[in-house]
């Protein structure tokens, strides 16, 4: 992908070196600051400490220079998604887009949708509209799941940037008050469902920001397909299990997501983005 050198965005909240080692040594923080000031009485004093320990809270994790240069990129992955889904709301629905921020963290997180750790993988939450990102998932895309690329990853963040025109469309809240009200089965088929259409949004994506900026690089829908394989729920359990369970798969088969980027990257048409109907 052709980013170096591009405009970042800037609705991108960088909390890394805030996960759990800096946030339980801030908690010690307080409390010594606490009895600092009963000691001494001196209000200054416990500010000075309470400084100190924020300043060595945010220590706690230093980027590489390698993950300093991802961050940047999925910066300029997120500004392409702004303009591309400001130009298409415009255009196609008639609406004003509202930008979603990008959280980057490391280890853990506090969401308004509950604390996430980093094992969980890249999330949205509609709660607070915020999109989640550990960079470190960047090299397990290539270490674990075999999705080499830049373009990998900028699959990832456009899945969940995808999420986020769900829920300003109202998608995801009609998905969610069905949870209760049908079985754990069919509400797994319509979160299969939800999911295939982010993969069919993040396609959407790809087609108008390369006809917008020209961004693409040979390879780079290669590198996207090649991911939603890697991630599909029928390979993941085949791995973990050694078999799979259709009725609990919740994004989708590697087929499936590789069809619906696909076929939103070649149509570059929202209007060809119901999963709902079409997937069985």
């Amino acid at each position: 992908m052709k980013w170096r050198g591009r405009e970042t965005s800037q609705n991108v909240d960088d909390r890394r070196g805030g996960g759990k080692k800096g946030i339980a040594f801030g908690g010690v923080g307080i409390i010594i600051a606490v009895i600092a000031y009963f000691i001494s009485g001196d209000p200054t004093q416990l500010m000075q400490v309470v400084q100190q320990q924020a300043t060595q809270t945010e220590q706690t994790h230093t980027p590489t220079t390698e993950e300093n240069e991802a961050a940047q990129f999925v910066s300029v992955v997120l500004k392409d998604t702004e303009d591309v889904w400001d130009k298409i709301f415009r255009e196609q629905l008639n609406e004003n887009y509202s930008k979603p921020q990008l959280v980057l963290f490391t280890n853990e997180v506090q969401s308004a949708c509950g604390f996430a750790s980093a094992a969980s993988g890249p999330f949205y939450c509609p709660a607070d509209q915020y999109a989640y990102i550990d960079l470190s998932f960047y090299d397990e895309l290539k270490n674990r799941f075999g999705a080499s690329g830049d373009f990998a990853m900028a699959y990832v963040v456009a899945h969940e940037i995808g999420h986020h025109i769900q829920n300003l469309l109202g998608i995801s809240a009609k998905v969610q008050a069905q949870r209760g009200k049908i079985s754990d089965e069919e509400y797994n088929k319509l979160s299969v469902k939800l999911e295939l259409q982010a993969d069919f949004l993040a396609g959407l994506w790809a087609h108008h920001a390369d006809k917008m900026k020209d961004v693409l690089e040979e390879g780079d829908i290669e590198e996207a397909l090649n991911a939603a394989n890697a991630i599909g729920d029928d390979r993941l359990q085949k791995e973990a299990r050694g078999y799979v369970v259709p009725e609990s798969f919740t994004h989708g088969t590697s087929e499936q997501r590789m069809y619906w980027f696909k076929k939103g990257y070649t149509s570059g048409d929202i209007r060809q983005s119901d999963t709902f109907s079409e997937v069985q």
